[in-house]
């Protein structure tokens, strides 16, 4: 795994089990002025994986979600590839990467199937698609089910309660 990519997946913080936000997230949520519990909360909801045998969550920049079915990919390759075939049969609802954000909604955004597996890139996307649900101002937690479900309130509020849990947990081992 590049360099890069293991401080943006792993952080620092691994090796002693601990749940502390890695610095590209503090980085891109003060970028963005979103609370960056709120913002790893969140990757950790969308593609939290448990990482080098331990029970320690990270968000898992080669995610896919494809119809309804997840798949965690060992490498950004083996992801695109898959990305690349699921497109070219046709498919369309494919969450992707650590924010796992939606390609029927937001290819234009996410650029290629190459650059929408880019942790960095899609780690900013999401981050304004986020930011995007609270220009309205008011509560981070509305705008974390706006994030996941705009358009299905019960869906929203099912998500915002994971959500909820992850900063909970997030903030309990600080």
């Amino acid at each position: 795994m590049h360099a890069l990519t293991t401080a943006l997946v792993l952080g620092t913080q691994v090796a002693s089990g601990s749940h502390s936000i890695p610095p590209s997230y503090r980085f891109t949520a003060a970028q963005f002025d979103i609370p960056s519990t709120v913002l790893y909360a969140v990757a950790l909801t969308e593609s939290g994986l448990s990482v080098r045998r331990s029970s320690v969550s990270r968000p898992w920049p080669w995610t896919l979600n494809v119809a309804g079915t997840g798949y965690y990919f060992n490498s950004r390759q083996a992801a695109w590839r898959a990305l690349k075939h699921s497109l070219n049969s046709g498919e369309r609802s494919i969450d992707v990467g650590l924010m796992q954000i939606n390609w029927r909604y937001h290819h234009e955004r996410l650029g290629s199937p190459w650059q929408a597996l880019d942790p960095y890139h899609g780690l900013a996307v999401g981050t304004a698609i986020l930011k995007r649900c609270h220009q309205g101002g008011g509560d981070w937690m509305k705008s974390v089910g706006c994030y996941h479900a705009p358009n299905h309130a019960q869906r929203a509020a099912r998500y915002r309660r994971r959500v909820a849990s992850q900063i909970q947990q997030l903030q309990k081992k600080g």
